[in-house]
């Protein structure tokens, strides 16, 4: 289940997937923020009967791609393989010291793969020895961009809700009286009517969109760039962007001093190859 950890005021502390296993919960969370995360959750604990565990010594691999499942099957074991084939989107997997889940962060299928650090050199060996090419973290960052995933610290944060940041969808309200942390700052938001959205913007033009340009929409307000890019699927510029709730579907952004036409659209571009613009 992907969701966001939040504080009391409704901010995201970190966005996570967190799985349910028959000895409790595994949390994965962004590596940026684990120690951060790892110290709010621990501040959290109180009297809970529950045990949270760091499990530094894994490491975890990220195969991503519309023939990743074929391709991984081909280097693991029967057993293992079969596995991997029954595995639903964003289920995971217990198999011995092995976490296998059909999850990832670039709008395409895939696997990310949870092992013990010391097999994970090894196992990386055997990917690129198998003709599976590495990538670089600027290529994720534009795949998940053209998914429309948030990035921490970029489009989500402690700064804002997920009733602005297009994760609406994630939160469980029902039933009236679960209790999570948060939960009473996003009701008076939700109440009063949340300001901002998250949307998604296309560049018409020649340029670049880039994090932090501002975003102005005529006879409304302004908001500003979270994430921007070009896109190689899409040869056109986008960009998430954080922007009045009465926006429509047009809007402007200043690149380098001068005003340039944007599309405004659901903040989602590519998803398994196609095109959603």
């Amino acid at each position: 289940m992907y969701s966001a950890m939040l504080d009391e005021r409704g901010g995201v502390i970190d966005d996570m997937i967190v799985y349910l296993t028959p000895e409790g919960y595994r949390l994965v969370v962004n590596a940026a923020t684990g120690v951060k995360d790892l110290a709010w959750m621990q501040s959290q604990l109180g009297d809970f009967d529950v045990q949270l565990i760091a499990r530094s010594e894994m490491a975890m691999l990220a195969i991503q791609g519309p023939k990743a499942r074929t391709r991984i099957a081909e280097l693991v074991s029967s057993a293992r393989a079969e596995l991997i084939h029954q595995l639903k989107p964003f289920e995971g997997l217990d198999d011995g010291d092995w976490f296998i889940a059909r999850t990832g962060y670039t709008g395409e299928d895939g696997l990310e793969i949870m092992l013990p650090a010391e097999e994970a050199q090894r196992f990386f060996n055997e990917l690129v020895g198998a003709g599976i090419s590495p990538i670089g973290l600027g290529a994720r960052d534009t795949l998940r961009l053209e998914a429309g995933m948030n990035l921490y610290g970029q489009d989500i944060g402690e700064h804002v809700s997920p009733l602005a940041s297009n994760m609406a969808w994630s939160i469980a309200w029902e039933p009236a009286d679960r209790d999570f942390i948060g939960r009473e700052a996003l009701e008076s938001e939700r109440a009063e009517g949340t300001a901002f959205k998250l949307v998604g913007l296309v560049l018409e033009e020649r340029g670049v969109l880039r994090a932090h340009q501002v975003v102005r929409v005529a006879e409304i307000g302004e908001g500003e760039i979270t994430s921007g890019s070009f896109s190689p699927t899409l040869s056109k510029s986008i960009a998430l962007a954080r922007v009045p709730m009465a926006t429509a579907d047009r809007a402007e952004v200043e690149i380098r001093g001068k005003w340039y036409p944007v599309r405004v659209v659901q903040p989602a571009f590519v998803r398994h190859g196609k095109t959603l613009i």
